[in-house]
């Protein structure tokens, strides 16, 4: 036998069919389902929430001026305070404060109670300002069973995060101010060290250093100038030592013959320098070098004072020998010509002209020595500026290695007191609050209608369950009953097809308990669906 299709539209008129029979049912089902869900709504107490917004404002003054001490973008910084607003100490003030959950509170631990209000505040970013990447406003709303209530703690709240803010933005400036603070102390201890060793190291070694070459070389170069002249001078009187030691031993052999003294010393003679004259010289020459060495250096040097006790040491010469009378080289040419014309019985004054060779010969020996002493002196100098221009490249690789370290402490303590200095302006003006804080531009609101529950929305998928329950019992009732409606289902059923069908008979009194039968169904169905309907029209108007 072959198998009877059905056709889409034979199943929309098999589902149409089992809907008009069990649409009692459907309607009783929805009808129970809308109007439990419409009480059950009414029996959960309203929620109000209150929203503020808060703006973030940024620095007054220019950063060119004052550079902030903190760089958290605003995201981060906001998860911070809100840790902060959202601690235990401060929801427990706000619960204290306004009375919030005293029914919980008897039922609930501490903790429960708290992460009960934390479920109620919400904190969220704004969204940002075209073309700025960061969160430039944010918003804070709370929910409570009255109005007014959420509208004081939403504003607790906001309060809350303008004091953190600019708490912790002084924070972070006064501590980063004690930080650069303790460094910068620190910085300038190690840069004190450092200039204490540089002015050791310079007073140990005074005269060695770098920056005195020049005048080292300087005295140098006039030491072996002053040296040099003393050597011409000893030159001179040791020939002069030469010359009076010879003109004594001639004089000695005429006496001792009884001759007259030969023209040895004839008036063509050469005059040789006397003592005075050669310790006059020297005066002179050390007064020059004086002067010199005081275009160069100060009168407190160590050179110029010993310039100071030569010229000294050199006037006291000059002051004894002028105190002794005339020179003997002055009376020497006299003491020759006499020689000269005396005769032989004339003893005596040969005896003196000896007499006076001699002290001009003793007076020679002295001026040796002092010339020799200032020889000695002067090669000591040259000697230990030869010593301090040979240890000049030593100290200036070690100066350079202190200065070095000291040129770093310097560089660290002048960049460590910029920062400080920055810092200490920066905190300034967070206490001025001129710093970047939060603007409240829109205040707590004070809601007219309940956030929650949403009445109509809520209703209006009451009715959509009723209606789904409805048709899933309708579609179990169907199949659990074996009745057949149609012929088709008739054929399918029995595989065979339908000679003859008779059409239902109805008595009048059939007819008429049918008619009531249907009156009163379409009347129970209005009612019920007016029921429905009021239902929603009240949850629309008291939402």
């Amino acid at each position: 036998m072959p198998e009877i299709e059905s056709s889409p539209a034979d199943t929309l008129q098999r589902v149409a069919g089992i809907v008009a029979r069990g649409r009692w049912w459907i309607l009783l089902t929805t009808t129970v389902v809308s109007l439990a869900t419409v009480t059950a709504l009414y029996q959960i107490p309203n929620r109000y929430t209150s929203e503020a917004t808060l703006l973030v404002v940024p620095q007054q003054v220019p950063t060119r001026y004052v550079t902030p001490t903190t760089e958290t973008n605003i995201a981060d910084a906001l998860q911070a305070m809100t840790q902060d607003v959202l601690s235990r100490a401060r929801l427990l003030e706000l619960i204290d404060e306004f009375g919030l959950y005293a029914k919980e509170r008897q039922r609930l631990a501490p903790e429960e109670v708290l992460e009960l209000m934390r479920k109620y505040i919400n904190i969220k970013p704004a969204d940002p300002t075209p073309g700025h990447k960061d969160i430039n406003s944010f918003k804070i709303s709370f929910v409570a069973e009255k109005a007014a209530l959420a509208q004081q703690v939403t504003s607790k709240l906001t309060s809350f995060f303008i004091q953190a803010n600019l708490k912790t933005r002084e924070d972070q400036a006064t501590n980063t101010t004690n930080f650069l603070q303790a460094q910068l102390d620190s910085a300038k201890s190690k840069l004190a060290a450092q200039e204490e060793k540089v002015r050791d190291f310079k007073a140990q070694y005074l005269g060695e250093l770098p920056e005195q070459l020049q005048g080292n070389l300087a005295i140098f170069n006039g030491a072996q100038l002053q040296l040099q002249n003393l050597e011409n001078s000893l030159d001179r009187a040791q020939q002069q030592r030469v010359y009076l030691e010879s003109l004594i031993s001639g004089y000695q052999r005429l006496a001792s013959r009884g001759a007259s003294v030969p023209g040895a010393t004839g008036p063509n003679a050469a005059r040789p320098l006397s003592p005075l004259q050669t310790a006059q010289n020297d005066l002179t020459r050390l007064q020059l070098e004086k002067v010199k060495l005081l275009n160069i250096y100060k009168s407190s040097y160590p050179e110029v004072r010993v310039i100071d006790r030569e010229i000294s040491t050199t006037q006291a010469v000059v002051e004894s020998l002028r105190t002794s009378g005339n020179s003997p080289a002055e009376n020497a040419p006299e003491a020759v010509r006499t020689a000269q014309v005396t005769t032989k019985g004339e003893a005596p004054e040969d005896d003196s002209s000896i007499t006076q060779l001699k002290s001009q010969l003793e007076a020679n020996r002295l001026d040796i020595e002092n010339i020799t002493k200032y020889e000695t002196q002067q090669k000591a100098v040259i000697s230990q500026y030869q010593n301090r221009l040979n240890l000049t490249p030593v100290r200036e690789q070690q100066l350079a290695t202190i200065l070095r370290d000291y040129e770093l402490s310097k560089q660290d303590y002048a960049d460590l007191l910029g920062k400080e200095q920055q810092s200490q302006l920066a905190t300034s003006l967070e206490k001025q609050q001129g710093g970047q804080q939060f603007r409240l531009v829109e205040p707590s609101s004070l809601p007219d209608l309940p956030s929650s529950p949403q009445r109509i929305k809520f209703s209006l998928m009451g009715i959509g369950a009723g209606l789904f329950l409805g048709l899933v019992i309708a579609f179990v009732t169907e199949l659990a009953r074996p009745t057949l409606h149609t012929m088709k289902e008739v054929s399918q059923q029995f595989g065979a097809p339908l000679v003859i069908g008779l059409p239902l008979v109805f008595t009048e009194s059939e007819k008429r308990r049918r008619g009531w039968k249907m009156t009163f169904q379409w009347m129970s169905g209005s009612v019920l669906a007016l029921a429905i309907g009021a239902a929603e029209f009240y949850v629309l108007r008291h939402p």
